[in-house]
């Protein structure tokens, strides 16, 4: 495991300098880029704590499209037949 924090040490290491070099205006690109890569981590994780054990009501999800729910609801909703 010391092995990845040294890796990853060089890397910001090296990233860190890289960014120095930079423009302001690639600087404000990199930080979009790096906004968006955090954001989507962040929705990933949520993703993955979507569990019908911890939230009983993602068991329910779709149950309207099965009977009775979904037999005839547009005559139900908007008084037209099938």
């Amino acid at each position: 495991m010391k092995n990845a924090s040294h890796k990853r040490q060089v890397l910001e290491d090296v990233v860190k300098e890289a960014l120095g070099r930079l423009s302001e205006d690639k600087l404000a690109e990199v930080f979009d880029f790096v906004s968006y890569l955090l954001a989507r981590e962040q929705r990933e994780e949520k993703a993955e704590e979507l569990d019908p054990k911890k939230d009983p009501i993602l068991k329910y999800i779709g149950g309207v499209s099965v009977e009775p729910f979904a037999h005839k609801i547009d005559e139900i909703l908007y008084g037209e037949e099938d």
